[in-house]
């Protein structure tokens, strides 16, 4: 393993020719995973946000959906934060317990029904750019959106990898337990036994299709195996 120092924009130059390599006239269904930017509570969505592309996964998809539509090829943006569970099942066993956190926030089946079958191969091609609001904890009431032929659907959040999510690329923003805890509110502290289970059981810097360590977001470092 190789781990050596790329700039932001390089990196989104990089990843942005992966996406259009791995299906060069087909959809291609894209996961950006790694934990929420410095400051910023695991609810917000929308970004971008903080110092650059590498700020945290919802950046990193704002900067590929740009620089995508600048290679010609469609980009969609889906927020996993947007497929999170009713109130009543994310804090069924408290509001700050933090293996609900890792295992039973996301819904991954609504996820997976609306957005990665619809654009995987012999899918509809319509997919659901959001099915809940967390802050309303109600449904979020978007519409459908159909996909272009060859359209990269990126899909960025946490907790993304390892499950029964399907996807065609992959990449892992690591982020330093010592960083992490720095910048997570502490309103969120409690979350972070969640990232170094997550770390630990499913080790998505082993494996992940493109990896990159963002402990500052304005001087990567992207992580080569030889």
């Amino acid at each position: 393993m190789r781990v050596r120092p790329i700039t932001p924009e390089l990196f989104v130059d990089g990843v942005a020719s992966r996406i259009v390599d791995t299906s060069p006239d087909g959809r291609v269904r894209v996961a950006l995973d790694g934990p929420p930017p410095a400051g910023v509570d695991p609810l917000s969505s929308g970004g971008p946000f903080g110092p650059g592309p590498l700020a945290g996964p919802e950046a990193l998809a704002s900067a590929l959906v740009e620089e995508l539509r600048l290679r010609g090829r469609p980009a969609h943006a889906v927020p996993a934060n947007g497929f999170l569970r009713a109130a009543s099942l994310r804090f069924e066993q408290g509001r700050t317990n933090p293996d609900a956190f890792y295992t039973d926030w996301l819904d991954e089946p609504g996820l997976r029904r609306e957005v990665l079958d619809p654009a995987g191969p012999g899918g509809t091609g319509r997919i659901l750019p959001s099915l809940w609001d967390p802050r309303t904890d109600r449904a979020s009431r978007a519409g459908y959106a159909p996909l272009e032929p060859t359209a990269a659907v990126l899909v960025a959040g946490g907790f993304l990898l390892g499950g029964t999510l399907a996807f065609d690329l992959t990449v892992h923003l690591v982020v330093s337990p010592g960083a992490l805890a720095r910048r997570t509110p502490p309103d969120w502290a409690w979350t972070l036994p969640a990232w170094r289970r997550y770390a630990a059981e499913v080790d998505p810097a082993g494996w992940a299709d493109v990896v990159v360590r963002a402990d500052d977001p304005l001087h990567p470092a992207l992580v080569e195996r030889e």
